[in-house]
């Protein structure tokens, strides 16, 4: 026997994108369902973001007592050597997710949103069936006038490099129940970096295996410099131009240097981030038959697909993946839903990379603008000439400005330095707002702030830059 509901918006998944949409949703009066097999918050909460970002925390502050035990602090800092306790660190990590999950949670009963535990399957566009989810464990049956579609995205596996055993994805890597001595990353993106670096800096020996020819290749080589200096720093080992070819019988990594010789490298755990594809299967997401854009679900400016009623968001729907596009796009639809006009039409989406040093994109970078047909001014600001990075023993990088050379009218802006990603607020907000090199030369920041390299950008751009 089934139990059937009814319900004007169904959300397929608790991620960013589908929870924000549903309180939303919410607070506009929509009566709302959302189904999701896990806990709410999706791969950013508990998987992804938010407890990779408290292990490089946690690494960071190992790293950084352990250089004042080596005596090699600048601050005449000395301390005794110091002892990891994973178990008390990953339990830290996942104390934060339960925190931030929990209240999420409590956010949606607080705004009427019904929660469905269990994994959906699609019967038709009006109508999902979750197993398990009905009285007496029976399979609940939810009719909507709107279906969301919220699935999110899943790691990439390589088909000659499957998980399991050595072979991990960033989820099991983010709780570790100990810590290799050597640790190899395939993938010298965002992920592979941030996690290999955690490893590093907890004290493992890490190498980073890249088939093209330098890390973070979808960022352009100078603002990606300071993270290729730090890796080495650091001692982790980049292996660039090298392609992955499977394990050997002895469970080595097999790998095809830029010469063409075959190497293998010993290692205790392999982690595997090449990237994360669109979560379309598992729910029958083909009994729609909807149009797609390669593995992507296809949307347009409103997140519509090409059956009626029927929205797609975050992930699932294809590049950029990040979070708070998917944040973005739901609380638009919800908005859509409840009889309200909107588009999906940023003027930027910035892109941080939480590696050491971090790294953030906005907007056009000066190779992008040119291709764009734009004649441009670009200028960058060191952190070297920077006060407050001095203080913070963090001067290496920079912020960069591209802007239009006809109406100096902002067009992008990039940075790498330490605590960049605070910067990207800023950064965001002037091109939304249409700003011009003037308006940012001419804004007061406060001394001394890593904020000033954003004026002093600007006013370099113009051509009477104050400190350098």
């Amino acid at each position: 026997m089934s139990q059937t509901i009814d319900t004007q918006l169904l959300i397929l998944g608790g991620g960013p994108g589908g929870y924000v949409a549903a309180i939303r949703a919410g607070q506009l009066g929509i009566p709302t369902v959302l189904v999701e097999g896990a806990t709410p918050g999706g791969t950013c909460l508990n998987i992804g973001c938010i407890p990779s970002k408290a292990l490089i925390h946690a690494a960071e502050e190992f790293a950084k007592v352990a250089a004042f035990a080596a005596g090699s602090s600048p601050l005449g800092i000395g301390v005794s050597a110091p002892v990891l306790d994973l178990g008390k660190t990953v339990a830290w990590k996942d104390g934060i997710v339960k925190r931030l999950t929990g209240g999420v949670a409590a956010l949606l009963k607080k705004h009427g949103v019904r929660v469905v535990k269990g994994w959906g399957q699609i019967a038709d566009g009006k109508t999902v069936d979750v197993p398990g989810a009905g009285e007496g464990g029976d399979t609940l049956r939810i009719r909507c006038a709107h279906l969301l579609l919220a699935t999110g995205s899943v790691p990439v596996e390589l088909p000659f490099l499957p998980f399991g055993g050595k072979v991990v994805s960033s989820t099991e890597a983010l709780s570790p129940e100990s810590l290799p001595e050597h640790l190899v990353v395939v993938g010298g993106g965002y992920i592979g970096l941030e996690l290999g670096t955690v490893y590093r800096k907890l004290g493992c020996r890490v190498t980073v295996v890249e088939a093209q020819e330098r890390v973070l290749p979808a960022y352009d080589a100078e603002l990606t410099a300071p993270v290729a200096r730090h890796l080495k720093a650091l001692g982790v080992e980049t292996l660039v131009g090298h392609s992955v070819l499977g394990l050997s019988d002895g469970g080595a990594l097999r790998v095809r240097t830029p010469d063409g010789e075959e190497r293998a490298i010993e290692a205790d755990r392999i982690l595997v981030a090449v990237g994360r594809k669109p979560k379309t299967e598992g729910f029958k997401l083909e009994s729609l038959r909807l149009d797609m854009a390669g593995r992507a679900v296809k949307i347009d400016d409103q997140c519509r697909t090409s059956m009626h009623k029927v929205w797609a968001i975050g992930d699932v729907a294809g590049e950029p993946m990040l979070a708070h596009r998917a944040m973005a796009q739901g609380e638009m639809v919800a908005e859509i839903v409840s009889g309200k006009t909107r588009r999906f039409q940023p003027a930027a989406m910035p892109a941080v990379c939480f590696t050491d040093p971090e790294v953030v994109a906005v907007g056009l970078s000066p190779d992008e603008a040119k291709a764009a047909g734009h004649a441009v001014k670009t200028a960058l600001f060191p952190f070297a000439a920077n006060g407050r990075a001095m203080t913070l023993e963090s001067t290496d990088g920079f912020v960069r400005v591209v802007a239009r050379e006809s109406d100096h009218r902002i067009l992008g802006w990039q940075a790498v330095g330490a605590q960049v990603s605070e910067l990207s607020i800023a950064f965001v907000q002037s091109i939304e707002m249409g700003a011009a090199l003037e308006d940012i030369a001419a804004t007061i920041h406060p001394h001394p702030t890593l904020g000033e390299a954003v004026q002093e950008a600007a006013l370099r751009a113009l051509g009477h830059a104050l400190h350098i």
